[in-house]
């Protein structure tokens, strides 16, 4: 319940498959106590005792997060096993860097253990230098899969040597949407009023990117090829992408703190990845605009095929092209029903042909890099000095309520029910109202709040302000009854 504490502590592997089996055979005891319209009276032991034997001066026996690792050499890059809870394996690949190579790494990784068809291995999860492998204990041991895995190394291709099938997907974008202009408009009401990214995400982009213009912001979207290097980035088959061409690839910083609200199916950037938000939630990308949807949750349609109601692929490459606003509204109502399809092309990934691209556009990807680094930087030395470069909640708060014994004795305080932002402040001091009159709303994740009057009066004080956050219990108005009068 509120207040409580929660104090988590180690076990090894081992000992949870142990705790595993004892959880199931109490089930089958309740299974037959049930069957009988009984209740089995065992107990499998108070919860705090297994806490203490994992505290102390310290766990005496840590488990081991870090399976196995692997240098990397002439023909391999660097890997680490990681234990990712009791019935998952993670590998991971290389430095934490952007590297198309990586990917086709952790493609050929997936398609090696599809073919192998290992029993016990129930999901593999991409991801773009990982790949999360869902395992059943039962079948087959952490140490059997982990010998697998090590195993299919010495019998991957070379990444050069693999192509991949890639769709050209071409997605209508509503540039500067006013969906999410409202986003931004309910945040900086909200949540942050004066962060760099605001009142313009794309006049953000321009700036910590170096570009001379909005419009060259605009181009390079609408000029770039967005491969598709994870699904469910943020909900639904929300789309992970990175241009192909590294002069392409706008980076970003992220919203801090994030957006409580995020329209569905915005499009945003967020370090050097794209994302297509694929339902309503909060958000930390930098907008750009608004598309069709990644997810089709009513039917079947041409561009939602083969029993899957989300839309992309990995590897797909989206390519944007502009609409209006208004015409994407109709697209989106169409998209859904069959009536409007998008179009997409088949074409293939090759991983030589993308290495010789690079290298013939070396010298210029490296200018614009470099004249993008020198930008982010001067950036972010700017929010050093005007002290944006780091954000407190707390120390944000003007704490201009004050507690109900503070209250004058003719008056009747309203007060926050929970946490969160005044979004709509709709007296004035002086104003009369009557009972149930609505006074304001709170904003709490993505939930409108109404606070009403509980009776008839004058608003004698208003001691909080549009966008200032408040905590439960704060007064937010006072009330001079009528009958007080």
């Amino acid at each position: 319940r509120p207040g409580d504490r929660v104090r988590f502590y180690c076990v090894e592997v081992e000992q949870a498959r142990e705790m595993e089996r004892e959880q199931e055979a109490l089930l089958e005891r309740v299974a037959a106590a049930q069957s009988k319209r009984l209740l089995p009276c065992e107990a499998r032991g108070r919860p705090e005792e297994g806490a203490r034997q994992g505290q102390g001066g310290g766990n005496a026996t840590s488990p081991r997060c870090i399976l196995a690792t692997h240098a990397a050499d002439a023909t391999t890059p660097s890997i680490c096993y990681r234990q990712a809870g009791d019935d998952y394996l993670l590998i991971e690949y290389g430095p934490l860097v952007l590297d198309l190579e990586l990917r086709f790494r952790v493609h050929a990784l997936m398609q090696w253990l599809e073919r192998a068809a290992l029993p016990g291995v129930l999901e593999l999860t991409p991801g773009i230098r990982s790949l999360q492998v869902h395992y059943e204990p039962r079948v087959i041991s952490q140490r059997e899969l982990l010998a697998a895995l090590q195993r299919a190394e010495s019998q991957l291709p070379s990444v050069d040597q693999i192509e991949v099938p890639s769709r050209i997907v071409h997605l209508p974008l509503s540039w500067d949407d006013p969906a999410t202009r409202v986003a931004i408009e309910k945040y900086m009401q909200s949540v942050r009023p004066d962060a760099p990214w605001c009142p313009s995400n794309i006049e953000f982009i321009r700036r910590i990117n170096g570009l001379d213009s909005v419009a060259d912001v605009q181009r390079i979207v609408f000029e770039a090829s967005y491969l598709v290097m994870g699904l469910g980035d943020v909900y639904l088959g929300a789309p992970v992408a990175t241009p192909l061409d590294p002069r392409h690839r706008l980076v970003t910083t992220k919203y801090n703190p994030a957006r409580t609200w995020t329209p569905e199916n915005a499009v945003g950037i967020g370090g050097a990845y794209l994302c297509v938000y694929g339902m309503e939630g909060p958000g930390g990308y930098q907008f750009v605009g608004r598309t069709v949807q990644m997810w089709n949750r009513y039917r079947q349609t041409r561009n939602f095929t083969d029993g899957k109601q989300w839309l992309l692929r990995f590897f797909d490459q989206i390519r944007f092209y502009p609409v209006s606003a208004e015409e994407l509204l109709r697209l989106r109502e169409e998209f859904v029903q069959g009536r409007f399809e998008l179009r997409i092309e088949p074409s293939t990934l090759r991983l030589a042909e993308y290495h010789a691209f690079l290298a013939a556009n070396r010298a210029s990807i490296d200018a614009f890099k470099s004249k993008q680094q020198a930008a982010f930087e001067a950036e972010r030395e700017q929010w050093r000095i005007s002290g944006q470069l780091t954000f407190d909640s707390d120390a944000a708060r003007e704490d201009t309520t004050s507690a109900a014994a503070d209250m004058p004795v003719d008056g009747v305080a309203i007060t926050a029910a929970t946490s969160g932002t005044v979004w709509q402040l709709n007296v004035s001091v002086g104003q009369r109202v009557n009972a149930d009159d609505e006074l304001l709303v709170l904003e709490a994740m993505k939930m409108e709040i109404p606070v009403s009057s509980d009776e008839a009066g004058e608003i004698s004080e208003v001691r909080c302000q549009k966008g200032q956050t408040v905590r439960a219990g704060d007064v937010l108005l006072v009330i001079r009854p009528s009958a007080a009068e």
